[in-house]
């Protein structure tokens, strides 16, 4: 009976129909060049399109009587997609109801050619000089069996070789440095061993910026997770650092710096160019240890025996991935750490409540430092005799020139520009854009009024509420902060750190840096002092996490302070405040989970939002209802109609063994969604698809999101 070969492939399509493997038939001309991980183009049967895709594995089978295309091309030889991170997509994509070539698409970088072919002419060259040397010590052994022989000589074949025996001097002599448990591992007792035997821990980084040898100045951080990795990394195995922006990315890598081999250290961010990116996700492809580290979508990183996946910030926004499937980079570390046992570190200056969920039910050992250091926090309100909407009291005016007078102090404001928001000088309304009722905002002094939405000019601006024609000032951004702080100290130096003028440091000179919440730089030595301003403001945004991220922005700037420089928090009192001043942040986060579980509130629970036509949507919830019957009656919210007619909006609240069948349940009604609104294909002729923007492509009528950290209850 004759056989032929099957390369089931993966279609590289937004359709989630067709989220799940085809089987192509390989013909003879291809048969050398499909390999498993490899690019490739195959037919559509509908209007005789073309389309991207992955060979994920390859089978032979007896030649039956059922038709199947032929592969249309091997696009490239480099097996880009190995068997791991399939599993860790398809894992990832089921947990959020999602497809896994979106998950892929974060991970594998565009094709680069030239890249492509160096690195393969490079693999190539190295495995015929490995296949050379290995002939000729085959020919030694033998000869020395020959004269040796014995029992013994076959057991001395087997003995296992160090990894720093098998690198150059320079490189054997940095990983003989990282085996050692360095002075940021040694300060968490029995930290090293955890990572070691590969456990999942959570640690409270330690505040203020070292100084390395170079002369930069990090965060304490950064030489934490960074002395990690080096520890996987001597020890044969690979490393992943997840950060949430640049600023971060760039302290982990001053870190790193001359104590790691070049080559083994891979940048993966978006700020790279695409053959550098390409390179570097290349090389992570390799059976050879390496460190990454990257924003996001690094955590997908495709590494050889991973040994350490570390995790800075977890509560910051920015790891919430905004592409489908939504998948947070936490929640991604925990999946792959299920597929490959590895250490997983959880690290960051405050505890998110997620980490903390995690600490409670047991999943994550929590390790304390041997000793605890902290901020000199003060809670700043305006002394007696004070206006009490004084934004500045005098005991923080008092620090904050003291401090000015050995070096730079930081102050942080809530937002960018002149003053954020204006309001009517008569009644004292909100001021609206009269074209679409926009906040109106003041971009500089004596400057006309500017709505933030449309960005029409107010010229002749009217009160809706009092028919009053003058506006007033209502609150302060960092420019004006700026300007009214440097006429408070002429002889200063003032820096203003923000979204459109941002910056990462700063010397050690005195000046005053008026800076927005995550824009902070960091300054040689440590700020002199710190002011947090506009607390109150912060804390009256309407988010289910607004406590949590105050404190972050708040604890983040502190640990900027030098060691005994006093940090103010001005007009703030409540459980963020003392949190802040006693530095227990893992204290809050127990309390924040704590209240929101008899709440039903996420992270005690999980929680799916389910949105599109209202009847599509009421449909999905009765299929979720039949498939989870255990469900509890109060698990689903709504459906509550949107603002776009017709259109209705559902929260599904569920635990989290329930998890799998609530995904799958909603998983098919997105299918069934997608393929009821599907437009029938009209032939015609040959043509790509463009995976970006597919053609006739419909509006979705079901939307499906699951642990969305933004939401609104």
């Amino acid at each position: 009976m004759t056989s032929r070969r099957i390369a089931r492939v993966l279609l590289d399509s937004p359709l989630p129909q067709l989220d799940r493997l085809f089987d192509y038939a390989v013909p003879a001309p291809l048969l050398d060049a499909a390999a498993a991980g490899v690019r490739v183009r195959v037919p559509l049967r509908s209007a005789g399109r073309i389309a991207d895709g992955f060979i994920v594995e390859l089978v032979d089978e007896a030649d039956a009587e059922r038709p199947l295309s032929d592969l249309d091309a091997v696009v490239s030889a480099a097996p880009v997609l190995p068997g791991r991170l399939v599993r860790l997509a398809r894992r990832v994509a089921d947990r959020a109801a999602g497809s896994a070539i979106d998950v892929l698409r974060l991970v594998i970088p565009k094709r680069q050619v030239r890249v492509e072919k160096a690195w393969l002419a490079r693999i190539e060259a190295e495995a015929a000089a490995g296949a050379v040397a290995g002939a000729e010590a085959g020919a030694v052994a033998g000869m020395d069996a020959q004269a040796r022989p014995g029992p013994d000589a076959a057991a001395s074949v087997s003995v296992s070789q160090p990894v720093s025996d098998a690198l150059p001097v320079s490189d054997a002599l940095a990983v003989s440095d990282a085996l050692a448990v360095s002075d940021a591992l040694r300060a968490y007792p029995g930290l090293a061993e955890a990572l070691d035997g590969r456990r999942r821990v959570a640690v409270q980084a330690p505040p203020y910026p070292v100084r390395l040898a170079s002369g930069e100045t990090i965060g304490a951080w950064a030489q934490l997770v960074a002395d990690a990795a080096l520890r996987a990394f001597g020890q044969g195995r690979s490393a992943i650092i997840v950060v949430p922006d640049y600023r971060d990315l760039a302290q982990v890598e001053a870190a790193l710096d001359g104590r790691i081999p070049e080559d083994a250290l891979v940048r993966a961010d978006a700020r790279r160019a695409n053959p550098e990116r390409y390179r570097g996700f290349l090389r992570t492809l390799e059976a050879r240890p390496c460190v990454v580290i990257g924003n996001r979508s690094a955590v997908y990183a495709p590494v050889h025996e991973l040994g350490l996946l570390a995790l800075w910030d977890d509560g910051n926004p920015l790891l919430g991935e905004p592409l489908a499937p939504y998948v947070h980079a936490r929640d991604a570390a925990l999946v792959r750490n299920e597929l490959e046992p590895c250490a997983l570190l959880f690290a960051g200056i405050t505890r998110s409540s997620d980490v903390q969920r995690l600490v409670e039910v047991g999943w994550v050992a929590e390790i304390a430092a041997a000793r605890r250091s902290s901020p000199r926090v003060v809670l700043s309100a305006p002394a007696q005799g004070e206006t009490p909407g004084s934004r500045i009291p005098s005991a923080a005016y008092r620090d904050l020139r003291a401090g000015l007078e050995q070096g730079p102090v930081l102050v942080q404001v809530a937002r960018p520009g002149y003053s954020p928001v204006l309001v009517c000088a008569e009644c004292r309304s909100p001021a609206r854009c009269l074209h679409c009722a926009g906040p109106l905002e003041a971009p500089a002094p004596r400057a006309p009024a500017v709505c933030r939405w449309c960005a029409r000019t107010a010229l002749e601006w009217r009160c809706t509420h009092c028919d009053g024609e003058k506006l007033r000032l209502a609150s302060s951004g960092s420019r004006r902060t700026a300007d009214d702080l440097g006429r408070a100290f002429p002889e200063v130096r003032v820096i203003v750190s923000d979204g459109e003028r941002p910056l990462t440091h700063v010397g050690a000179e005195p000046a005053l840096v008026i800076a927005t919440r995550g824009a902070e730089p960091i300054a040689d030595g440590g700020y002199r002092g710190v002011l947090l301003l506009d607390g109150e403001r912060m804390l009256m945004a309407e988010s289910l996490r607004i406590g949590e991220s105050c404190l972050r922005w708040w604890s983040g700037a502190a640990a900027l302070a030098a060691p005994g420089a006093p940090v103010h928090l001005v007009g703030v009192v409540g459980p963020v405040a003392r949190a802040l001043a006693t530095w227990t942040q893992p204290v809050y986060a127990r309390s924040e989970l704590a209240e929101r579980a008899p709440l039903l509130m996420p992270p005690s629970v999980r929680v799916a939002v389910v949105e599109g036509d209202t009847p599509v949507v009421e449909a999905a919830l009765r299929e979720l209802a039949a498939a989870v019957p255990t469900l509890p009656p109060l698990a689903v919210l709504g459906p509550v109609p949107q603002e776009e007619a017709g259109t209705s909006r559902a929260l599904v609240r569920f635990e989290y063994a329930q998890g799998a069948e609530v995904a799958a349940s909603l998983r098919a009604s997105l299918v069934a969604a997608a393929i009821r609104n599907r437009r029938p294909a009209r032939p015609v002729a040959r043509r790509s698809i463009d995976p970006a923007t597919p053609p006739r492509r419909q509006r979705n009528t079901l939307k499906v999101r699951l642990d969305d950290p933004e939401l609104q209850l």
